[in-house]
């Protein structure tokens, strides 16, 4: 009706889904009552005349804490048999029939939704229709956010209809990101034309009178339509102002009888449990007489039903009127009457929780809360925005009296544990401290110790490392002293912290003393526990001979631990497998996360999945596995924006940075993109998670062409001696200060840093900190013209292979054939390191070596015998050749000098091309170290 431009709009990209091509996110906004309903509804009749797999789900007022509601809408559509053909589609019953599942997280089920669109995706285009999503439940807008950053690889049409004004942030701010990406277009509807109006609505009316309406309508096509209903036959002033549209509305409702009416209110409160066993229940009435009034109630159009049999009234602006007429009291009893009867049928008690909250009073209900309390506890790993409501519903009715106080402080701790997990962090450790000034008694030392524990957690996920340890600390010094398990408890949380903010020396002993207490009890868990935070401790400190016997005794006990035997193995196995990657153990590393994230997924451990996740993307980066490496890198990015840790977010930055140098071809800004947001978010921090991001920051201004920024940020990361460096790590980030150093033709300062790398390297006795060194060392011979560097690069990739390095195997072997390139009696042997080294690139799927591998394969297939550059090739340049080079040997990339001289990137990188072949260098360290050579 009028909306012949967006209508075929719309059309235009259900055809071009349906041609395997086009958008992936339609977002239609509009005011209520503008027509977006009506607009989908023809574009849904249209998608299926074409015959694609056609899903409408829609989100309601009244249902806005009921998980994932509007894709359990959507996906009731499905016939049986597509299912069946799903694997594990038992593992999408919170999406498919709303309910909870066990062993599921919210992360998981997203990633499940995915694959299940993308299966039906392969069977034929899908239009996936979300409507009234502003009334969206936080799970809902998780899973679309998720979605949007992660497009279905099929054909699949995602098509939302929102009010703008009352989305979400969340949900707004991810469809705004999904636009600036392009994986999402947005269309606004505005007012109907009057001329449109007129000519579909305005038939027999008179135009001064259909003006006057039209404007009141201010062209909202709902409204003009209450309007014109409303209109008397014969109207005496037709320019007189009209009633309130509520009562314009509910006029539908006056020629009913009181039992009709009813049948309405009833239909308007139940919302999706809209059934006609639920309304007979619901109204006390039988159900022969529900379905007398359903009938007239259909055919006035005022009732609608679904493909799934639920009955819902025609327009949600309608619903809201009738319940707003409907007593408190009425409604509240119908709820309750709903809850019971879902109850008797033994539905879940997330199903029941919507109902029972609405049926509460001001009156305490133990029954109603028992309810709560276990719909949060079957919703926490899967929805636990809904789990931390419905317990706070709970609280809010329970009696504050002695006779509840230990329940309720255990709600509060579960409460807050689920705020946790949702990225409350900050609302999570208020309910913390309230739990433990609750628990000062000495019979609630048990209680009190748990909140603590966790509580240092969440402000050492919030970066707050002196009050975590402040926190830990007074709780250890409290009389009566905790009992042995609990001091056990206590260090195990201590250790925890001063590993990240790197004070583990000074908890050292009283770690190896809570070692000794658990094996004098015989708890191999809390054993293990503490180990594998012990060798983390160590080898962040470079102490790897402690650390390796700490990890040989914690995976002893840990891989002898059931998955299934009570006690939490996750946080171990994390630790260990972090431990284990900086010990250059990466098969066992690997083997560990891959437990750990299982059993993480299993049991709702969200709180550890990211780090799990980036673990194993470190092993991917580091031995040139990298086919799942970016992708576990996004998935830890996207539980790290939500989880509201700006410590976890700094690390996850860091490390992305590190897969993308690794993954992106020379030239992708990417890498640079992540550097930035990662120290941005750092800002001020000294930690270790600081000095990792600004270490990355180097790598990645290095690749980019930007070796002063580099340096720079090395040096900030460790400081001017570097001894903020971790100590484990310092000779890769050397690598990255000699190379900078090199380039900006400060070779004394680069000669310095190489000993320093060779001395730490030595310390430590890894093979890959070694290979790091022996770079170093070749890559400063290289450019001084030694042929002894073709052979320290060699040693370099044996190293490498030997730790299971390969993307540094494979990058030290293309830097030994580029150095004994253009010398005959090399050539054999730098075909095979080239080979070699090429080979291993391609097999891992490294953009950086890829783009590395072409530059020296051009080298080497060139025959040209290579010189070492020889100062007087300086003087065949031209002036501008001449200050090009200079510029070069400052640090400034292309795009600087084109600035600084007023010429395009192109011109520049023309003139840089015919320095490099006066010359006969083939890099710009090489060609800085030429340039400070001459004076």
């Amino acid at each position: 009706m009028g909306r012949d431009a967006e209508l075929a709009w719309l059309d235009r990209a259900v055809r071009r889904v349906g041609e395997g091509c086009g958008l992936k996110v339609l977002d239609l906004t509009g005011e209520a009552g503008i027509g977006k309903s009506r607009l989908i509804t023809e574009v849904c009749l249209s998608a299926r005349r074409r015959g694609l797999t056609l899903l409408r789900g829609r989100a309601t007022e009244y249902e806005r804490h009921v998980p994932f509601l509007p894709f359990t809408d959507a996906f009731a559509d499905l016939r049986q048999a597509d299912l069946d053909e799903i694997p594990d589609a038992g593992g999408l019953a919170p999406v498919l029939h709303g309910r909870p599942l066990d062993g599921v997280d919210r992360f998981g089920v997203h990633r499940a939704t995915s694959a299940l669109l993308a299966r039906l995706g392969g069977r034929g285009p899908v239009l996936l229709v979300l409507d009234d999503l502003h009334w969206a439940d936080p799970a809902s807008v998780d899973l679309l956010d998720y979605l949007i950053r992660h497009p279905v690889p099929a054909p699949v049409l995602i098509v939302v209809a929102r009010r703008p004004r009352q989305s979400p942030v969340p949900l707004a701010a991810g469809l705004a990101r999904g636009g600036e990406s392009g994986t999402v277009i947005a269309h606004a509807l505005g007012p109907l034309a009057a001329d449109a109006c007129a000519e579909h609505l305005g038939a027999g009316v008179p135009p001064k009178e259909f003006e006057a309406l039209y404007t009141a309508s201010e062209g909202n096509p709902l409204y003009l339509l209450a309007l014109l209903q409303a209109r008397p036959a014969s109207a005496a002033d037709p320019t007189s102002p009209p009633r309130l549209l509520d009562a314009l509305l509910l006029d539908e409702l006056v020629p009913l009888s009181d039992r009709q009416r009813r049948t309405v209110e009833t239909v308007a409160v139940l919302g999706g449990h809209a059934t006609t066993d639920m309304i007979a229940a619901a109204d006390g009435r039988m159900e022969d007489e529900v379905l007398d009034d359903l009938r007239l109630l259909l055919a006035k159009d005022l009732v609608r039903i679904d493909g799934a049999g639920r009955l819902a009234l025609r327009h949600p602006v309608l619903r809201s009127l009738v319940r707003s007429q409907i007593e408190p009291w009425r409604q509240a009893a119908m709820h309750r009457t709903v809850a019971d009867r879902l109850a008797r049928v033994d539905a879940s008690a997330a199903e029941q929780a919507h109902h029972v909250e609405h049926a509460l009073t001001t009156a305490w209900d133990r029954r109603a809360a028992e309810v709560l309390v276990k719909a949060a506890g079957q919703s926490a790993g899967t929805a636990p925005e809904s789990s931390a409501h419905w317990l706070e519903v709970a609280l809010r009715y329970m009696p504050r009296t002695s006779e509840y106080a230990t329940w309720r402080r255990a709600l509060i701790l579960q409460r807050a544990h689920a705020l946790a997990v949702c990225g409350r962090l900050r609302e999570s450790r208020a309910l913390l401290h309230e739990v433990i000034a609750l628990s000062a008694d000495d019979e609630a030392t048990s209680t009190r110790i748990v909140a603590v524990a966790l509580c240092s957690g969440v402000e050492r996920h919030l970066g707050q490392y002196p009050e975590a340890m402040a926190l830990l600390r007074r709780e250890m010094a409290r009389r009566p002293e905790p009992n042995l398990a609990e001091v056990i408890a206590l260090t195990l949380a201590l250790g925890s912290v001063a590993v990240q903010d790197g004070s583990y020396r000074q908890v050292r002993n009283e770690m190896d003393h809570a070692l000794s207490l658990a094996r004098t009890l015989g708890d191999e868990a809390s054993e293990a526990g503490l180990l594998a935070v012990a060798a983390l401790g160590e080898v962040v400190d470079g102490e790897t001979t402690l650390a390796l016997e700490h990890v040989r005794h914690a995976v002893a006990l840990l891989d002898a631990l059931p998955d299934d035997g009570g006690a939490d193995l996750c946080e171990p196995l994390t630790r260990l497998a972090y431990a284990e990657v900086q010990l250059e153990r990466f098969a066992e590393a690997d083997r560990h996360a891959d437990r750990g994230l299982a059993l993480a997924r299993r049991t709702g451990r969200t709180s550890v999945l990211p780090y799990l996740l980036l673990c194993k993307a470190q092993v991917g980066s580091h031995t040139g596995h990298l086919a799942h490496a970016l992708g576990q890198v996004e998935e830890a990015e996207e539980i790290a924006r939500g989880f509201g840790s700006e410590e976890l977010l700094v690390l996850t930055l860091g490390i992305k940075t590190q897969v993308l140098t690794v993954v992106c071809p020379a030239g992708d800004p990417r890498p640079m993109a992540a550097a930035d947001e990662a120290v941005a978010r750092a800002g001020l921090r000294g930690n270790w998670l600081a000095t990792n991001a600004w270490g990355m920051m180097g790598l990645a201004a290095l690749l980019a062409g930007d070796p002063r920024r580099a340096r720079e940020a090395v040096l900030r990361a460790g400081g001017p001696d570097l001894a903020g460096v971790q100590v484990s790590k310092r000779p890769m980030f050397l690598e990255v200060l000699v190379d900078a150093c090199l380039t900006l033709g400060k070779r004394e300062e680069a000669l310095a840093w190489a000993e320093r790398a060779r001395t730490d390297a030595e310390a430590l006795d890894l093979p890959g900190q070694r290979a790091a060194a022996l770079r170093c060392a070749a890559s400063a011979r290289w450019m001084a013209g030694d042929q002894g560097a073709a052979e320290l690069y060699l040693e370099a990739a044996a190293e490498s292979e030997r730790s299971g390095l390969g993307f540094w195997a494979a990058y030290s072997l293309l830097l030994a054939a580029r150095a004994m390139a253009g010398r005959p009696a090399l050539a054999p042997k730098a075909e095979a390191a080239w080979h070699r080294g090429s080979e291993l690139a391609e097999a891992s799927g490294a953009g950086a070596l890829v783009s590395l591998a072409e530059a020296v394969r051009a080298e080497l297939a060139s025959g040209a015998v290579r010189h070492v550059p020889r100062l007087e090739a300086l003087a065949a340049l031209t002036p501008r050749e001449r200050e090009v080079a200079n510029l070069v040997s400052q640090g400034l990339t292309s795009v600087q000098i084109a600035d600084r001289l007023f010429l395009s990137r192109r011109t520049i990188e023309s003139h840089l091309s015919r320095v490099y072949r006066k010359t006969g260098v083939t890099t710009r360290i090489a060609l800085a170290v030429l340039v400070a050579g001459h004076g």
